[in-house]
């Protein structure tokens, strides 16, 4: 199989080859050499073809780890942001609510103060005043 990307072997170059493609040829020379009869023509190819695969797959590998070891530690402050974020809010939020329970004290106070009692007490008393003045004219 030919293709424009393939050198001039019919072989298509390492760089070309995706991850797992490449894992896979590199298993079938592997197993080519466990063969009990090697053809001795092809070891040398089928010996550098996996020398080339091993050497882009580790160069692969490396590009990859120097990327994660750059991004974790954005996505750990990302994530410490997300959680200050949160605490904030929340923090707030238990601001808000006390607030509200600090206003519900006071209008209980002021019920605690002037209780249903305590009005009919006051009328009582201010009927009882005017009735005693009437009776004194």
């Amino acid at each position: 199989m030919t293709t424009a990307a393939s050198d001039d072997d019919g072989v298509i170059p390492v760089t070309e080859l995706t991850y797992t493609e490449a894992s896979r040829e590199l298993d079938a020379i592997v197993g080519f050499f466990e063969q009990r009869e090697v053809d001795v023509d092809q070891l040398v190819v089928r010996l550098e073809r996996a020398t080339a695969i091993v050497d882009e797959l580790d160069r692969r590998v490396r590009k990859t780890r120097a990327q994660v070891e750059e991004l974790v530690p954005r996505l750990e402050a990302v994530n410490r942001d997300v959680a200050d974020d949160t605490e904030a809010d929340e923090a707030d939020e238990v601001d808000d609510e006390e607030e509200v329970d600090d206003e519900s004290d006071v209008l209980d106070d002021d019920s605690d103060e002037l209780g249903e009692d305590d009005v009919i007490g006051d009328l009582s008393a201010s009927a009882d005043a005017e009735g005693d003045e009437q009776a004194l004219f």
